[in-house]
């Protein structure tokens, strides 16, 4: 896509520019929120055991979710990773430094990331897990405690044991789906021009100097084309010599490669676990709110039986609907040089918009339901009683719930037209006609409708 259609925000905004340079501008970012997190790790400790009236619960898995999700990945691509809590502390063991630009070995030992984990399988995995145990992370705060407080701990043992950001890059089970729904961005962090990389034999975007680190999430900015591993921590700003570094607003959804099994898998298990928590925590099914609820139900069969479906449904089941639906594609394309192993790999990527609105119009209803509690939470966080801002007594009430299934109808049918014009966009890269492409977009198109009408089924009756 044209440079036409991008505007580098550090070119019309020198304060910005200016601002990103600065060695402190990430640890500004970081420590009110990790400030924040200590203190929601507290309130899960020692606060109220009703997730309504626990500020851990209400502010991670409903306000913190909603902006995540609505908000910083569509608009900011992977801004959350510039300021977030989660790898800090170790990352400042690592580099023995807060701000400040230390020179010599890291410490730790600074091992190689094995070759056989340099994908986000691990990722895929851990998010599934998640999944799986949603229903006690959502409403129980010491359950949350333990999750995130786990992987503070993860997070500190990596940066210790192997080199740069490796927890952030192969672990942590928010950066998988970051990393995929970023893709859709109207934010991207490239190079203006990549001859001014290949001629820069210094690489100081890598190796680093005085003004910053190589890139902690083992990036080249030269020949980065996709927003997926960009963790926007801004140290290729600060180290290029060349001020060849640009940071664009874009067209929505203007990366559109998916190159692995596993990235492909990635859209399969988020638009699938979409759905799962559709009809968990938003559904009327409640024999399946009580499988998900185990803990305080006793239904362990039931949970055995959830689980089961979950996983296999996310690894095996749709995928393998999907898989069909590639397989038609390819044939009704007639194109016999283009491989059904491309065709599977690259179609995948029209699940990535519509999953990404699927996600938004899911969180709808946290916000326009339940948005009450952060209101009062605010004012008791603990959930003992207090009023410190005057908004305890703001009880819960729905702002317009019988919107609601308009608006996530309405995101829907924004996510399946994205999905379909960037599936003829694939189309286009894969095969050689006009004729090929439209006849392989028709499976395609009837897989994503299907998809709109199953989440329809869910949010409008």
């Amino acid at each position: 896509m044209g440079s036409k259609k991008r505007i580098d925000l550090l070119d019309k905004a020198p304060w910005l520019k200016k601002l990103v340079k600065m060695r402190s501008f990430q640890f500004i970012l970081i420590l009110p929120n990790l400030v924040l997190f200590f203190l929601f790790l507290i309130a899960g400790v020692i606060g109220n055991p009703m997730g309504s009236q626990n500020i851990i619960i209400v502010f991670v898995w409903i306000l913190w979710w909603v902006v995540l999700i609505g908000i910083l990945v569509p608009f900011g691509s992977r801004l959350w990773c510039t300021m977030c809590p989660l790898p800090i502390i170790g990352e400042w063991f690592q580099r023995g430094a807060i701000a400040g630009v230390r020179k010599g070995k890291p410490f730790g030992l600074n091992k190689k990331w094995p070759s056989a984990l340099k994908n986000i399988w691990p990722q895929n995995i851990g998010f599934l897990c998640l999944a799986i145990f949603s229903a006690l992370l959502v409403t129980r705060p010491i359950v949350s405690v333990f999750v995130l407080g786990g992987m503070i701990l993860v997070a500190i043992v990596l940066h210790l044991i192997y080199e740069k950001r490796s927890f952030c890059m192969y672990i942590c089970p928010v950066g998988g789906f970051l990393g995929l729904y970023s893709m859709c961005s109207t934010l991207e962090l490239r190079v203006k021009d990549p001859e001014v990389c290949r001629q820069h034999k210094e690489k100081d975007c890598i190796r680093g100097n005085e003004n910053g680190y190589g890139c902690p999430w083992f990036q080249y900015p030269g020949n980065q084309t996709r927003n997926n591993y960009c963790g926007l921590c801004t140290e290729c700003i600060k180290t290029c010599p060349l001020d060849n570094i640009a940071v664009n607003v874009r067209p929505f959804a203007s990366d559109d490669k998916i190159k692995n099994y596993d990235e492909a898998w990635k859209a399969f298990i988020m638009i699938t676990l979409a759905m799962v928590y559709s009809v968990t925590l938003l559904g009327p099914n409640a024999e399946i709110k009580d499988w998900a609820n185990a803990t305080f139900t006793g239904e362990w069969r039931g949970f055995l039986t959830y689980a089961l479906v979950v996983l296999s449904s996310a690894l095996a089941g749709f995928p393998a609907v999907y898989a069909v639906f590639a397989w038609l594609a390819k044939v009704f394309s007639g194109n016999k040089e283009v491989s059904f192993e491309n065709v599977f790999i690259r179609y995948s990527f029209v699940l990535v918009p519509m999953g990404l609105l699927a996600w938004i119009a899911f969180s709808v209803p946290l916000v326009m339901i339940n948005g009450a509690y952060i209101v009062s939470v605010i004012s008791d966080p603990m959930g003992w009683g207090w009023d410190l801002f005057g908004t305890k007594e703001i009880h819960w009430h729905p702002v317009l719930p019988g919107w609601v299934p308009y608006i996530q109808a309405v995101l829907l049918m924004v996510g399946l037209w994205f999905s379909i014009k960037k599936g003829h966009d694939v189309g286009r890269q894969l095969f050689k006609t006009k004729g090929e492409v439209i006849r392989s977009l028709i499976p395609i198109t009837v897989l994503l409708i299907g998809v709109v009408i199953a989440f329809l089924t869910q949010y409008v009756n």
